[in-house]
């Protein structure tokens, strides 16, 4: 038994620091770990809903511990994270209700599929350019090392991302960082880690709401969440720190490495429970 609370801790560890680095929230970790690994680890196997619903809970803790720290270096830009939270919350709750109509089989091959693009999408981060457009509104935004940086954005645009983002939230028990960032950055233009930070902002909101619908169906594994939180709250803090002073790419392609050998066996296993 205290290996297991001992695992959990580590992985709520491991999945915010990798979360908050590149503003994923670290649930794309910790659901996979929790339905292909909770039987073999806990006994007793758990169930999408149940992984989904509490990754969506202890993304709370990551985010705010995280988006605390960001704030403290004066990387996040409110208020445009209010401008993508505006559609990403109700959202998150659509997607949080739609996840109790999902199989295990179907919610691991979708789930697999997601992480393909999200890996694609953390790839396109490095290899394009942002797009040379000038948005309607643009903005001006001054970072805590008082660096002035200049951004744009259309607001359609923005709530339309916001929405897709907070349903594969709600759906998937992720943050949506991995496709708020690699948006933001190429389509917008903003600095990575104003992106990073004001991403982790909007999944800070998003969770509470998400996981408030996964509560309401009793998708959230208290036992669970109070394991993996704890580990929650030190690897955001630590992930953030990590950010500020790295460039993060060794940590980088770890972590893409791990996104694609997950998503490859989710489908696989997926595939075979159909």
């Amino acid at each position: 038994m205290w290996i297991a609370v001992v695992a959990l801790v580590l992985i709520g560890i491991v999945s915010a620091v990798f979360g908050s680095i590149v503003g994923l929230g670290g649930g794309v970790i910790i659901v996979p770990v929790l339905v292909l690994l909770g039987e073999p680890m806990l006994g007793d196997p758990v169930t999408s809903q149940v992984a989904v619903g509490t990754s969506l809970a202890v993304l709370i803790f990551t985010a705010l511990s995280a988006t605390y720290t960001y704030h403290k270096q004066g990387k996040v830009d409110f208020r445009t994270g209010w401008l993508f939270f505006a559609t990403s919350g109700p959202a998150a709750m659509v997607g949080a209700q739609l996840t109790n109509g999902i199989k295990q089989g179907p919610f691991q091959l979708s789930f697999g599929l997601f992480m393909l693009v999200m890996f694609g999408l953390m790839m396109a981060r490095e290899k394009l350019k942002p797009l040379n457009v000038k948005w309607a509104i643009e903005r001006k935004f001054t970072d805590g090392a008082g660096k002035v940086h200049t951004y744009g954005y259309n607001v359609t645009l923005a709530l339309i991302i916001g929405c897709a983002v907070g349903i594969c939230s709600g759906l998937f028990g992720i943050g949506g960082g991995s496709l708020f960032v690699p948006l933001m950055v190429l389509l917008f233009r903003f600095p990575p880690h104003v992106a990073t930070a004001t991403s982790m902002f909007v999944i800070l909101l998003s969770s509470f709401l998400g996981s408030g619908v996964h509560a309401w169906h009793g998708n959230i594994d208290w036992v669970l969440f109070s394991a993996l939180a704890p580990g929650a709250i030190v690897g955001g803090r630590i992930g953030a720190v990590i950010a500020s002073k790295l460039s993060g790419k060794q940590l980088l392609w770890l972590l893409r490495t791990t996104l694609l050998a997950m998503a490859i066996y989710l489908i696989i296993q997926g595939i075979r429970e159909i």
